[in-house]
């Protein structure tokens, strides 16, 4: 018979129990060192998230900051003074609250404005949630699109002929004949309008808001041109944003000087009137008030950028040149731009660059405590030293903007150029059909192909646009071989829009909308 030692087996099992038991509690840790992690990373994935959105919500409260105080890039701050290099001025940290106001962290802003006068400022905005070292980064690019947005812009209907061409953004409040070439979008906010015999219609029929006419076809093929840029209707532009834009160069003008900074500040401050002439601020001509359209003061920008000031006392517009039209007198030489690059005249002015301007400014002209408008005459070549952006001219007048018939040459070939992005307030753009000083005489035409004219910059009219006029009459010197009509005006002309001044405008430059989000993006690492 055998026999069992059960003593060898209960050992046994004693063994396996153990094993068993080891077994399970690797088991049970590792799953609880599981759950742990799990538990972990569905925390960290939610604090991630939320800090995401404390970030987003950095974003949102600067693009709300900047609504109200466009050209605070200091979070109200007047702290650091020499911005980082690279993340420009911070760091401003701000509680975040939900909407039950309970705070769940902090979102930190780096603000760096683009500078040289553009509205774009880049934001980053570090999110971080209340015992979590997690953090989240946002840049957006926020920016404010100015009147310089536009090629040509205007409250009136446009007309470009068949001699003309258009690059860069157009756009009419009523409506656009574009019947020369076009290189970006023609825009109009009418579905339908009916153009003037003025502006290339009969007053009496209606035509879609961007058109153009079938009878044309060179330069380019009215017919089977693409349109496909051409859109209508759009939303308008808000002109009554311009209604202000002067008071506020002017009130830049006067905190530009230790003599006129404390007019800023008042209540009245547009309506002040001083006396005293500084580099940013020069007073009306005339103490009692009363106004001539013949004189104001002549701007020369120079090279270096500065400018030369000469008191501008008679014009003769039938003259054959700046120096023959205008009766003038040296007040200073090679003075210095403000540091906020903003002069602002209480009158009239004329303006030339000698012979090129280096640097970026911008002139207003307006008779704010008076009835009477001033207006701004180019009086000759207007040109950059370069067209790379670091360059820039801004003419805003409360009335209009005109190109003195006196500024090209008289006679023989010309390449004559503009180089500015200019606001009429109230009036227009444009050049004169009648000369002021003989209003029943037509201007000087142009109408040789070796006669050419090119804008380069801006145009924002709150009335009409033209650089030509044709006459059916016997008026002006000048006939177009190919209509039969006379010319008043550069017959061959080029509006080419700079598209440096998209988001880069002139300082000071009056915008037309609120700011936006330009573009944002998630940044992998934070300060």
């Amino acid at each position: 018979m055998m026999h069992v030692d059960y003593r060898e087996n209960k050992g046994f099992m004693t063994v396996m129990l153990l094993m068993m038991i080891s077994v399970f509690a690797i088991i049970t840790v590792a799953v609880l060192g599981l759950i742990n992690i799990n538990t972990r990373a569905v925390a960290n994935n939610i604090n991630s998230q939320k800090a995401f959105n404390i970030a987003e919500a950095g974003i949102n409260y600067y693009l709300w900051h900047l609504s109200h105080s466009p050209t605070d890039f200091k979070d109200g701050q007047t702290t650091p003074t020499t911005p980082d290099p690279n993340l420009g001025y911070g760091p401003y940290v701000h509680t975040y609250k939900d909407d039950n106001s309970i705070t769940q962290g902090t979102y930190t802003l780096w603000l760096k404005p683009q500078g040289n006068g553009s509205t774009v400022v880049t934001i980053r905005s570090i999110g971080q949630v209340n015992g979590s070292s997690i953090k989240r980064s946002i840049d957006a690019k926020i920016g404010s699109p100015s009147f310089a947005s536009y090629g040509v812009v205007s409250d009136t209907a446009l007309w470009f002929g068949d001699t003309e061409s258009a690059s860069g953004p157009v756009h009419s409040n009523q409506g656009v004949r574009m019947d020369g070439p076009s290189s970006s979008d023609v825009t109009s906010a009418n579905a339908t309008y009916i153009p003037s015999s003025q502006l290339g219609g009969n007053g009496s029929t209606s035509r879609p808001g961007v058109w153009c006419s079938t009878a044309i076809t060179t330069p380019v093929n009215c017919n089977t041109r693409s349109k496909a840029d051409w859109r209508y209707p759009v939303p308008s532009v808000d002109f009554n944003q311009v209604n202000g834009s002067l008071c506020t160069l002017k009130k830049t003008a006067f905190e530009a000087d230790s003599t006129t900074s404390s007019l800023a500040t008042l209540t009245d401050a547009c309506t002040q009137t001083p006396t005293t002439r500084t580099a940013a601020y020069l007073p009306q001509r005339s103490t009692t008030g009363s106004y001539n359209r013949s004189s104001g003061y002549l701007i020369e920008l120079n090279t270096d950028g500065t400018y030369n000031l000469y008191n501008v006392n008679n014009e003769t517009d039938t003259a054959n040149s700046y120096t023959a039209a205008l009766t003038r007198t040296i007040v200073g030489s090679n003075i210095a731009l403000p540091s906020s690059k903003v002069l602002f005249a209480e009158d009239n002015v004329w303006v030339r660059t000698n012979s090129t301007f280096s640097g970026r400014v911008t002139i207003g002209a307006g008779r704010l405590a008076t009835a009477s408008n001033a207006v701004i005459v180019i009086a000759d070549d207007v040109v950059y030293s370069t067209k790379n952006g670091s360059d820039a001219i801004g003419l805003v007048a409360e009335d209009y903007v005109t190109v003195a018939p006196y500024a090209p040459p008289q006679s023989g070939s010309f390449n004559f150029e503009i180089d500015a992005a200019v606001i009429a307030q109230t009036g227009s753009v444009l050049w004169p059909l009648f000369y002021r000083s003989a209003t029943s005489t037509c201007t000087r035409g142009f109408a040789s192909s070796n006669q050419n004219f090119l804008f380069y910059g801006s145009v924002a009219s709150r009335q009409s646009w033209t650089w030509t006029w044709a006459i059916g009459g016997a008026c002006g010197n000048a006939v177009n071989s190919g209509s039969g009509y006379f010319v008043s005006g550069i017959l061959n002309n080029t509006t080419q829009y700079d598209y440096n001044l998209l988001y880069a405008p002139p300082p000071s430059f009056p915008i037309t909308s609120s700011f936006n989000v330009l573009s944002w993006q998630e940044v992998i690492t934070a300060p």
